[in-house]
């Protein structure tokens, strides 16, 4: 029997729901299209889970020298995102939201009558747009206000196909003290590899930043006994701005090697914006 539910949201976005995996596609096109979209999309959902089970073991160590051994094309997937950070300590790990949204979104991107589509991964998101589409997302910079703060704007052709959002209050552990890492990427699995690696560099040592071992916080995590940040108090200037030197050199090392198209660094009330051209941030009240 089927373990993954599938249901129209209100709006008419497509949700799709197995286990921890929770989905929220959007899709734009002809009536034939979209329906045609949804269908391959909860098929290529189905059993995607399942397949991750079981190669977590192997998933949740760190690279070395040698790719690992991956079956599942999801797998294959995190391992080719966070291949290029492996002289730090990175697991595959880091890319499985924006590889499940990518996976299901390469199933539906073909679609014939199909004009847009982005599939919703917590945040982590997989984007397609047919020529002459513009899709705006919404930024959520701080998750203790939850409500959009910024739009980003993006048009076909700008070769973004990916958007992944780091930082210590999200549902990931993070190293780092950042609120928010927001990271556009030719793919949704770089742009969340590379979000986690911004995410990690934005820090400095401060008595007001609280960290723990992953494992005491979920024995599972990938991280074992590396500190994760569970709490920043307030932080100087001087502290804050130091932290988000450091991240802001990690994105500009990665742009400039292609890896990113840009990304917004948020610590506080500061933001830094590296690349991304006019697509972000854009304040809402001035936004066309």
């Amino acid at each position: 029997m089927a373990s993954t539910l599938a249901a129209l949201l209100p709006d008419g976005r497509l949700h799709l729901q197995d286990g921890p995996i929770d989905l929220v596609i959007g899709l734009e096109g002809t009536r034939t299209g979209i329906a045609e979209a949804a269908a391959r999309a909860s098929r290529a959902f189905e059993g995607l889970l399942a397949g991750l089970v079981a190669e977590l073991p192997l998933l949740r160590q760190p690279l070395g020298v040698d790719r690992p051994a991956l079956r599942g094309p999801v797998a294959r997937r995190m391992a080719d995102a966070v291949w290029p950070f492996r002289a730090g300590f990175i697991t595959p790990m880091a890319a499985v939201a924006g590889a499940v949204a990518e996976e299901v979104l390469a199933a539906l991107a073909g679609t014939r009558g199909l004009t847009a589509a982005h599939v919703n991964n917590g945040g982590d998101i997989a984007v397609f747009l047919a020529a002459g589409e513009v899709l705006r997302v919404g930024v959520v910079q701080h998750l203790a206000r939850a409500m959009p703060e910024a739009l980003i704007r993006l048009r076909a052709g700008d070769g973004v196909q990916g958007i992944a959002t780091s930082g210590w209050p999200g549902r990931s552990f993070s190293r780092g003290i950042a609120d928010a890492v927001t990271v556009l990427a030719a793919s949704a699995s770089r742009a969340d590899a590379a979000a986690t690696v911004i995410a990690n560099a934005v820090d400095a040592p401060h008595r007001s930043i609280r960290r723990m071992p992953a494992h005491l916080l979920d024995p599972d995590s990938d991280l074992g006994e590396i500190p994760v940040t569970v709490a920043v108090g307030p932080l100087p200037e001087a502290v804050a701005a130091a932290a988000l030197d450091a991240g802001e050199a990690r994105a500009e090392a990665l742009l400039a090697a292609g890896l990113i198209l840009g990304a917004a660094l948020v610590l506080g009330d500061a933001v830094r914006v590296v690349g991304a051209g006019d697509q972000i941030p854009i304040p809402r009240d001035t936004a066309p």
